[in-house]
């Protein structure tokens, strides 16, 4: 980790934004053929005109974002002649337009429509179609109707509200779920910009991957990494890949590492109007991991009260093992969804703990909460208390560590 750091630590604190975008292509103004743009028939292609009428001639009230491509736009279409409709009509779109003189060109756009064009999935954004008119580039999406994680998490206003616990857990687990597709052998694809701005959001609060301009094919041929330029958003980065530009899917899971750790703080992963010590999310996190009591006064104080403080400590130590310094030892995609999942079980458990007077009221049989057992290595954990009604098995086990990275044994009380 120190490697990554010692890059960071030559930038003035100024300068230091985790949403600044390391250096990309540059961006290519001269017209392309439609021959670059691997054939899906999913993906519809529009004119541009189309789209400047759609989004109301790209008016400043239709901006819904941006990014290192350019501005993002509302708009909307008619899905079944994909002409352009009225407000408030048809389907509604969000349109992405290349700015010229942005940080990124023409071989992410088309990195982008070559990705999602190929890859579907519940948990990555749906790609509808593009634009590619003379030096024209635009994206047309499904659209987020909640936005991006980011705003839920930094954002101060009345439109984006805080997240809670559960809403949390349900995000990271989305998010965890599309990486773990991109890193199957289905997708083999390394996303290279795994950041809260790029997980958005739908009406449902279901997670979405977003933005694969910078992802790259896997390694192939038995080969350990990709060697490639280092490309990416400061503090998310991994601080090998920042070293050396070896890419691996583990340098996916260290900037999910980074996320976590923002889903739980509510901090940004660099915040450049924090106290120095305070500055650099991983590295202020780490002095209050040498206990539990330590480890919950940097949960978002936003929602105290909502969360079981064993479920947000076993969060916290899995954003940390994400973070390992050494690649190997981070956990894979899939192993961070199975965890995430038996979170997910266990903050139900504890809540249905707290109802425990409830369901005594009403005459229902309470055997007691009871202590978990740990027995090689797993922890398994009595529902006969924690549940209004029993699974089929009566018994989850989850595959924690015995020992948690405190030295202590692992625990999974109901308060």
């Amino acid at each position: 980790m120190s490697s990554c750091f010692c890059v960071w630590s030559k930038i003035e604190s100024s300068e230091l934004d985790c949403n600044k975008v390391l250096p990309a292509a540059t961006v290519l103004h001269s017209p392309r053929s439609q021959a670059e743009i691997l054939k899906s028939p999913n993906l519809k292609s529009f004119s541009f005109n189309v789209l400047r009428t759609s989004t109301r001639n790209f008016r400043p009230d239709s901006v819904l974002g941006e990014g290192g491509f350019g501005l993002v736009f509302k708009g909307w279409i008619d899905e079944h002649s994909l002409s352009a409709a009225k407000p408030g009509t048809g389907t509604v779109i969000a349109v992405k337009r290349l700015n010229q003189e942005g940080l990124q060109g023409h071989q992410e756009w088309l990195a982008e429509i070559n990705y999602l064009g190929q890859l579907h999935h519940p948990n990555l954004v749906q790609l509808i179609g593009y634009c590619l008119e003379d030096d024209q580039r635009l994206l047309v999406y499904e659209f987020m109707s909640r936005g991006s994680l980011e705003n839920h998490l930094f954002r101060r206003s009345s439109y984006f509200q805080p997240l809670s616990w559960n809403l949390r857990l349900k995000v990271a687990l989305g998010a965890a779920k599309g990486l773990a597709y991109l890193h199957s052998p289905d997708a083999k694809v390394i996303y290279r910009d795994f950041k809260c701005s790029n997980i958005l959001i739908d009406s449902n609060y279901n997670a979405k991957l977003s933005d694969f301009g910078l992802a790259k094919d896997g390694p192939i041929d038995g080969r350990s990494h990709v060697s490639t330029r280092v490309m990416g958003t400061y503090g998310y980065a991994a601080p090998e890949y920042m070293a050396t530009g070896h890419l691996t899917e583990r340098s996916d899971i260290y900037s999910f590492g980074v996320v976590l750790l923002e889903i739980l703080t509510g901090r940004r992963c660099i915040d450049k109007n924090r106290p120095p010590n305070e500055q650099i999310l991983v590295d202020f996190v780490k002095p209050y991991l040498i206990s539990k009591r330590r480890i919950l006064q940097i949960i978002d104080q936003r929602i105290d009260g909502q969360y079981s403080s064993d479920v947000a400590m076993r969060a916290a130590i899995l954003a940390m093992k994400c973070l390992a310094r050494e690649p190997k030892y981070r956990p894979s995609a899939g192993e961070l969804v199975k965890a995430l999942e038996h979170l997910q079980e266990l903050q139900k458990a504890s809540e249905n703990c707290r109802k425990e007077p409830v369901r005594k009221q009403i005459g229902i049989k309470n055997s007691g909460c009871r202590r978990p057992v740990a027995s090689n290595g797993d922890l398994k954990f009595d529902w006969h208390c924690c549940h209004r009604y029993r699974p089929p098995s009566a018994t989850i086990v989850l595959p924690l560590d015995s020992e948690c990275a405190f030295g202590h044994d692992a625990r999974a009380r109901c308060h």
